[in-house]
């Protein structure tokens, strides 16, 4: 079906959501779930990339929402021909998330555009502080109708390079869960296999600090890595070099001897039963949007050790042990440890916590309607 052949009167909004691809990725999987609510509501939604990673694909297009990749890889055919299609495709709204695909929609709609435009900004990236390219991405924020961030750290940052930005035109909105999926398990023993399992979500990259959490198991004794295990859910982009990195840290860990301990395994779409069969969940980023992962584990009742990027220390506040410094082994190693040494009551107590902390902050409803707000849809 062609986007400019819709019926006006069959649906309440034609809203377009632009990322760089549906990839295994936080920002994928938030506009994924964006855009399942919005249809659910009776829009009519479509998809634009530039990249074909099919992570999420097929769970969309099972959905009814149809998928358009301009796959151009030179930047500046690349920017014309989206702009074009933008522009011919009579949308009511647009959202977009991720500094490039942002630009590119904001640079759509110059000189004028009939349609709402809100950029979603994703990371709190510190290079945004010193890349020329980010901060030029910033300032075309003026081009939009509104800046959505994730966490008050990403906010913080954009408003740093661009300082004219208009506070009535930047909003905090969280990231949604749906908790009806992400739920408690049924019936759950912790420790059933005698040892602390822990689940760590994220794709193979260097600001994930891989090295750095190889490094702080190599300083827990003997005993307390024979009381825990890890495994590591991503995938790897061959054009970041990740391959390389992932070669490089199974070199690491049997140099140290830790195959026993961590083990990595390859992006999954049975994330939720993971997590639910899981002791607790990890991130040991140097710094994050606002991590889905955390998001998703503290809905199903599990305790978290992650350091302390974007707005995890407020809202993991009540456990300031499970929370490390990304730059330094040994708080890591602490923070672990200090997982190992709790007991299942104690577990249960944190989960617990967890849970009634992103009822309360990460309500589905709310932050859709949060965003149709923005977009003119409510």
């Amino acid at each position: 079906m062609k986007i400019n052949k819709w019926n006006r009167f069959q649906v309440k909004m034609r809203i377009l959501c632009v990322i760089d691809s549906l990839c295994f990725g936080g920002a994928q999987r938030q506009l994924v779930e964006l855009a399942f609510s919005f249809k659910a509501k009776g829009h009519a939604v479509s998809f634009l990339t530039y990249h074909h990673i099919p992570f999420f694909n097929s769970m969309v297009e099972e959905e009814g929402i149809p998928i358009m990749c301009i796959h151009e890889p030179n930047y500046i055919k690349r920017l014309f021909k989206m702009r074009r299609f933008i522009r011919m495709g009579k949308f009511d709204a647009i959202l977009s998330f991720l500094e490039a695909a942002n630009f590119i929609c904001e640079f759509a709609g110059i000189p004028n555009r009939k349609w709402k435009l809100v950029a979603g900004e994703r990371s709190a990236n510190p290079a945004i502080l010193k890349s020329l390219k980010l901060k030029i991405y910033r300032w075309f924020h003026f081009y939009a109708d509104y800046i959505v961030a994730n966490s008050k750290a990403n906010l913080d940052l954009v408003r740093t390079v661009n300082p004219l930005l208009p506070e009535s035109k930047c909003r905090i909105i969280y990231n949604t869960v749906d908790f009806r999926r992400f739920s408690p398990a049924v019936s759950f023993d912790f420790r059933r296999n005698g040892r602390t399992s822990l689940v760590i979500a994220a794709r193979i990259q260097y600001e994930k600090n891989i090295h750095g959490l190889i490094e702080a198991l190599s300083l827990l004794k003997k005993e307390e890595l024979e009381k825990i295990k890890i495994d590591w859910y991503g995938e790897y982009d061959t054009h970041n070099n990740t391959n390389r990195l992932l070669i490089d840290s199974q070199a690491k860990i049997m140099t140290k001897g830790l195959e026993s301990t961590i083990t990595f395994h390859a992006a999954t779409h049975d994330i939720i039963r993971i997590i639910q069969e899981s002791d607790a969940v990890g991130l040991f980023s140097f710094y994050e949007g606002f991590p889905n992962i955390i998001c998703e584990a503290m809905a199903c009742e599990k305790p978290v050790v992650c350091t302390r990027v974007s707005d995890m220390s407020y809202f993991l506040s009540q456990n300031p042990e499970l929370l490390c410094d990304p730059t330094d082994p040994v708080s890591i190693r602490d923070a672990l440890s200090y997982l190992i040494s709790l007991d299942s009551t104690q577990l249960q107590r944190i989960g617990t916590e967890n849970r009634n902390i992103a009822m309360e902050r990460f309500n589905r409803e709310k932050i859709v309607s949060s965003y149709l707000n923005l977009l003119g849809a409510e």
